[in-house]
């Protein structure tokens, strides 16, 4: 009802029972996605807990860090390496909005709303790019024999 209130005061009477219901039904839909990216999260780091341990286990604590990691062999390395040109590769190949938006996102590591300003765009727009981005590189790769 708040929302209705604050966007849409100014809409004739007769729209606002369906703007109601689109309202009411997007934030339900908000409201169990949320859910199920937190429980997903939560399920792979329960996972990560072994039994018998205090309550104030944390997980992130079990990772390596970069620092620890023992170097790679040269077979690793030029495996490395491969991928990462097979993947520039099909980068190319994406129209240019959707390079845009998956380097800045991914390899650039900004959020959404930053790409979105950076990009001069909303940050739909932003999501939208990169979706179709991931789905269309990873099809690629998986034509190609690689799998995550």
């Amino acid at each position: 009802m708040l929302k209705l209130a604050e966007k849409y005061s100014g809409k004739p009477v007769s729209e606002l029972p369906m703007l109601f219901h689109r309202i009411l039904q997007n934030t339900v839909k908000d409201h169990f996605r949320r859910q199920k990216v937190r429980n997903r999260w939560t399920s792979l780091f329960s996972s990560l807990i072994p039994s018998g341990t205090e309550d104030d286990f944390d997980p992130l604590e079990m990772l390596e860090s970069d620092e620890t990691t023992s170097p790679k062999g040269p077979s690793e390395s030029l495996q490395e390496s491969q991928l990462i040109e097979i993947i520039e590769k099909e980068l190319q190949k994406l129209p240019a909005r959707q390079r845009e938006a998956f380097l800045l996102r991914y390899w650039e590591e900004l959020d959404v709303s930053e790409t979105a300003v950076v990009m001069g765009c909303s940050e739909g727009s932003v999501k939208t790019h990169c979706s179709r981005a991931t789905h269309t590189l990873g099809k690629a790769l998986r034509a190609r024999g690689i799998e995550s």
